[in-house]
């Protein structure tokens, strides 16, 4: 039990301070070559004009670097290679193996999710910076990004299903069901659902606080379920992520990017499925479900109705439109990601 808490813990603390020690290094450059939108946003990814977005945030978006999001997914990985470099220099030592978090059935999935969702936002963040791309604001095309987010989702959907032999999920107190040959596409659906949560990223550090609750749900559901590698490889994301936010507490000195919540939204659905805990996502989740519902919901009805039913979507910006501080908003958000969190860990628990 020590060396468990010591694996998961322990490792999430030293995780921190890897991401406090490069945090001014990756703000160095990203101040130097001035990698911030050149022009405030004016345009909404469907091309309608978004005056009210813009107004509100027009000073910050060209004077706050994009990109941080490389702190989050960087740190796990450094990490990971100074353990294994550990047990690879030092094999007689037993401890060393044990704190390894590095396994083909626990975390290789989530570490290439990580890494080829944040490669394809920070392909996106670039686009964005120098204003290149076809989308009317400069980046990545949508449905170009949302191709590449069901590419990944399908290569994870293959490694469940054809790898690991999964086709069930647990449902808190009525046990598995079984989707046979429909469990890829249901795998796909729960990535691209959650990866439309990344528009919860949109005050400074409201994203970060958010996940941090996430991930550190999905690290306790693992750690009390013995799957110690995922709950480690939580557990270090969740470091990185007080890392960042250490750095980004209003006002944010830089943001996450389509590199962090592109990376950070396809791991957190990857997690669900290796926990077995994919029905309570939406609860651990539930800021990214209101950021992407009220989303959905004012484009709705824009379309089928002709009028708004926020200010502005999300609802994040509709509070903010209405004249909440952002700060407010922000530290609001970070209690209800707290509670849903604790809820929905607490019913996958005792739900089995």
């Amino acid at each position: 039990m020590i060396i468990n808490v010591l694996k998961v813990f322990g490792i999430s603390a030293f995780s921190f301070f890897v991401g406090i020690l490069l945090t001014p290094i990756l703000t160095h450059y990203l101040y130097k070559y001035k990698l911030w939108r050149k022009q405030a946003r004016k345009f909404a990814p469907d091309g309608a004009p978004t005056p009210i977005f813009h107004k509100l945030h027009k000073d910050r978006e060209t004077r706050v670097p994009r990109m941080g999001g490389i702190l989050v997914w960087v740190v796990p990985v450094i990490v990971i290679i100074i353990f294994r470099a550990l047990v690879y220099f030092f094999p007689s030592y037993l401890v060393l193996h044990k704190l390894n978090f590095l396994s083909r059935a626990q975390t290789w999935l989530p570490l290439f999710t990580l890494i080829a969702a944040a490669l394809v936002g920070l392909t996106d963040d670039f686009f964005q910076v120098y204003g290149k791309g076809k989308y009317i604001a400069g980046g990545m095309r949508f449905s170009r990004r949302l191709f590449l987010i069901i590419l990944i989702a399908a290569i994870g959907a293959w490694w469940f299903w054809a790898k690991l032999g999964v086709d069930t999920l647990f449902i808190p107190f009525l046990g598995d069901i079984s989707l046979g040959i429909f469990f890829p596409l249901f795998f796909v659906f729960v990535m691209v659902a959650t990866f439309s949560g990344g528009v919860i990223d949109g005050l400074d550090g409201l994203a970060g606080g958010v996940l941090i609750a996430a991930f550190s749900a999905y690290a306790g559901i693992a750690f009390f379920q013995n799957q110690l590698d995922i709950a480690t490889f939580a557990a270090v994301i969740v470091g990185a992520l007080l890392a960042f936010l250490w750095f980004n507490i209003p006002p944010a000195r830089f943001y996450l990017g389509e590199t962090g919540m592109m990376g950070l939204s396809t791991t957190l659905t990857v997690l669900a499925f290796l926990t077995d805990s994919v029905f309570v996502l939406p609860i651990i989740a539930f800021p990214l479900v209101l950021a992407a519902g009220s989303s959905l919901i004012q484009l709705l009805s824009k379309r089928f109705f002709g009028r708004k039913v926020f200010i502005i979507a999300p609802l994040h910006h509709h509070l903010e439109a209405k004249g909440w501080p952002p700060y407010k908003i922000t530290m609001r958000f970070w209690v209800i990601a707290v509670v849903f969190a604790v809820i929905g860990m607490v019913i996958t628990l005792i739900g089995r």
